[in-house]
């Protein structure tokens, strides 16, 4: 397990959730104990993904919690996405607890409608994960053009 007690988590979290607060997007990193995750970067752009993406190192591992608006111009829906980030030079025993410290950000961030996990920037594909947020969603009525 790993310390997720720092206010700031719970509260980006609370944040990206919340149809009154601007943010979209979170990325959660470790401390320099490595055993303590904070909020690494945080913002409120439109594409969150667009935004979170250079803050994924090679040499890191991350947590990022975003949403993406999703729907027609009749039904709007906010959609929450989990992203798991191991970069390729990420050590052999910092991957191995990965699972085990997703477990611990997982009791913050508990809602999401779709969950991913990278290890390359070039994996990294908006339009993918939107389509699945979108299928996970059910009922896609934004194909309906009649």
């Amino acid at each position: 397990m790993c310390d997720v007690s720092d206010p700031a988590v719970q509260q980006a979290y609370d944040d990206i959730r919340d149809d009154k607060s601007p943010l979209t997007w979170a990325v959660f990193g470790y401390d320099s104990t490595g055993n303590k995750i904070q909020v690494a970067a945080s913002g409120n752009e439109e594409n969150p993904l667009d935004a979170l993406i250079p803050n994924l190192k090679e040499d890191a591992a991350n947590f990022c919690f975003f949403s993406i608006i999703t729907g027609d111009e009749q039904s709007k829906r906010k959609k929450f996405v989990f992203l798991t980030w191991v970069g390729e030079k990420v050590g052999v025993m910092k991957k191995a607890k990965i699972s085990v410290h997703k477990a611990s950000i997982k009791t913050v961030v508990k809602d999401f409608a779709s969950e991913f996990h990278y290890t390359t920037a070039a994996e990294l594909d908006a339009k993918v994960i939107k389509d699945t947020v979108v299928k996970a969603g059910g009922a896609n009525y934004s194909a309906n053009t009649s």
